[in-house]
């Protein structure tokens, strides 16, 4: 009898093993390949490019770079003397608009001639420590300042209005949801800001992890706002609709979430700098899934992508990175 059930055991115990290799076989493989950018470029921000390559701004360098990723060449287009770019994002026209602290500026480049041209901010803004835009659905662009400004401006009449942030310091991560709202982290203020386009007036939303350390945002396509957590080690999410907020831990000891992306499925990209991963969540199963970077230390702070492709910038290693998803 008893050698019985340790046969029957034994087989279940198979059989769970098959099921769990099964599970393993069948999860999604996400392959990751790096390219290499000129020594010394310090790679902040990326953006796909409409002719399959990436832009990425050479902070470093003042200038706005472009990967062709088959075949791995770089060129860079210099965006002025004092150049120090941080954000890039593609316009409506196609265009890379570059959020520039040194220049002060948003910087626009034609893809095709390379023609630089700066929008710089009024005299009475002072340094704004400019960091990250983004369009709304009417085409004008809103961007933000660490040093406590964020601010819009109109491509098609050159017009620029600026705007003091609540609490001051720290607003970083922009994005543009489908209620009509631009919606902005304020890091150093540990919020994320509403902003109503018609009036500029920024509301405070309070996630509800106090001094979370709000770095990123990302609108999906239900218009709910997700949060990079950077003091909290979370991903935070808010419904507009609902006006109710979620939060959720990466996994690992010490995590330090830094950019936030949402593909055209929905699901979550983060970067984790202490687990030095790209970090995958979805929203549907609530499950992580950390991928390694191959360079150790990259310091990925931003993330952007296309159809199959989230890319990041490697900053501290002078690479690109690109995770295919399908």
């Amino acid at each position: 009898m008893r050698r019985r059930l340790v046969v029957a055991l034994t087989a279940v115990l198979a059989l769970i093993g098959a099921v769990r290799q099964g599970d393993a076989a069948q999860a999604p493989a996400f392959p990751v390949r790096e390219y290499a950018v000129p020594a010394g470029t310090h790679p902040h921000d990326v953006a796909p490019a409409r002719d399959g390559g990436v832009w990425y701004t050479a902070q470093h360098r003042g200038a706005l770079g472009h990967l062709d990723p088959a075949t791995g060449r770089t060129r860079h287009v210099p965006l002025g003397d004092g150049s120090a770019p941080h954000g890039v994002i593609v316009g409506p026209d196609g265009a890379p608009w570059i959020t520039d602290g040194g220049l002060n500026a948003i910087v626009r480049v034609d893809p095709r001639t390379s023609a630089v041209r700066a929008y710089r901010l009024p005299a009475s803004t002072g340094y704004a420590n400019l960091n990250t835009a983004v369009f709304d659905r009417a085409g004008v662009l809103w961007f933000t300042g660490q040093s406590g400004i964020y601010g819009r401006l109109n491509p098609r009449t050159g017009a620029m209005k600026v705007f003091r942030a609540p609490r001051g310091a720290g607003p970083y991560g922009i994005t543009a949801a489908r209620d009509g709202f631009v919606y902005y982290a304020s890091l150093a203020g540990s919020y994320l800001g509403r902003i109503d386009r018609r009036t500029g007036r920024a509301t405070v939303l309070q996630p509800p992890t106090r001094g979370q350390g709000a770095r990123r945002a990302w609108a999906d396509s239900r218009g709910r706002i997700w949060v990079s957590e950077w003091n909290a080690g979370k991903v935070a999410r808010y419904d507009p609709t609902t006006r109710r907020w979620r939060e959720w831990r990466l996994p690992g000891p010490n995590p330090q979430p830094y950019s936030v992306y949402v593909d055209g499925s929905d699901v979550v990209w983060l970067t984790d700098f202490a687990g030095n991963a790209i970090v995958r969540f979805d929203p549907r199963t609530l499950r992580f899934r950390s991928i390694p970077i191959p360079s150790a230390d990259a310091a990925v702070r931003q993330q952007l992508g296309r159809r199959c492709e989230v890319w990041g910038a490697e900053s501290a290693v002078d690479k690109l990175v690109v995770v295919r998803t399908c």
